[in-house]
């Protein structure tokens, strides 16, 4: 592990995914510890796409048009808000150059698939009517997030909407059958595990068996066609071989695919401090800039 992480793991909260309130209350709990905004982007909170909210977040540099991100934040289907992915929007925001909107998807076990990808679709389509450049509009998401930017782009492809022009999947949550040998071998690492991974995906596919690819991106038999993709993961994380697995999928599928593992880290520590997590954060804006450019 890089030992700036390993630092800071006596800090870590308890990673378990049992209790769902619990584990939403903490993720509000840190979100209200975060410094204040910088004075660079405007937010605006729009409460009418369909059944979600979207924060939007422009640069005040940033003149009529331009490109957008629709952002879908983590916490294995069942947790996370607006508040909790507030930081990492508002710095893609300032940091891309681009608009951001945040959606506030319906969670499971309340809403399990297919309410979350239903928010994100409607998000989208949202999104492509506002003041931004329909044809530069990339999806993004980290962990479950990455999930359903996959799923979008699978779901776009196959049932059509707005163009994506690329999607950017920050150690994405894609394979529900949980059979990959990160995911049998890391059963108690930092930020997930693997009875993490059981209990997010009951939750999410609500007990179905027949679970389509929109549900989960590694099922997908034929990933062609799908817009360019940047992929990270964490070394010592259980959803690393199914991001590899799903990009070099794409690969051999003729889509244009960068992939990175990042050496020493485990799932979600790209939050704390450390010169590893600066790289990944300064490579995935760096990745999207070079993707939206006109």
């Amino acid at each position: 592990m890089d030992p700036e992480l390993e630092a800071f793991l006596p800090a870590l909260p308890d990673p378990t995914f049992s209790d769902i309130e619990a584990g939403r209350e903490l993720r509000r709990r840190m979100a209200a510890a975060r410094p204040a905004d910088p004075e660079t982007v405007s937010r605006t909170d729009i409460t009418d796409v369909a059944e979600a909210r979207v924060r939007l977040y422009r640069p005040k540099r940033l003149g009529p048009g331009g490109p957008a991100i629709l952002w879908m934040h983590g916490g294995g289907f069942c947790v996370g808000d607006l508040d909790t992915t507030h930081r990492e929007a508002l710095s893609l925001a300032d940091e891309v150059g681009a608009t951001v909107a945040s959606v506030d998807y319906r969670l499971a076990p309340e809403h399990p698939y297919p309410a979350a990808l239903d928010d994100c679709h409607r998000a989208l389509v949202w999104l492509a009517g506002q003041d931004v450049d329909p044809s530069r509009i990339a999806v993004a998401g980290v962990s479950a997030g990455g999930g359903l930017a996959a799923a979008l782009a699978l779901r776009v492809r196959d049932l059509g909407g707005p163009a994506i022009r690329f999607q950017a999947l920050l150690i994405p949550e894609l394979d529900d059958r949980l059979d990959t040998p990160s995911m049998r071998a890391f059963t108690d690492t930092p930020g997930w595990t693997r009875p993490n991974a059981e209990i997010s995906w009951r939750r999410y596919l609500g007990g179905r068996e027949d679970v389509p690819p929109h549900a989960a991106p590694a099922r997908a038999e034929d990933l062609s066609g799908l817009p360019p993709a940047y992929i990270s993961a964490a070394e010592l994380d259980p959803l690393r071989d199914e991001a590899l697995i799903y990009g070099t999928r794409l690969l051999q599928a003729g889509v244009s695919t960068e992939l990175h593992v990042f050496a020493g880290t485990f799932h979600g520590s790209a939050a704390i401090p450390s010169r590893v997590s600066d790289r990944q954060k300064s490579e995935t804006a760096e990745v999207l800039r070079r993707a939206l450019e006109a």
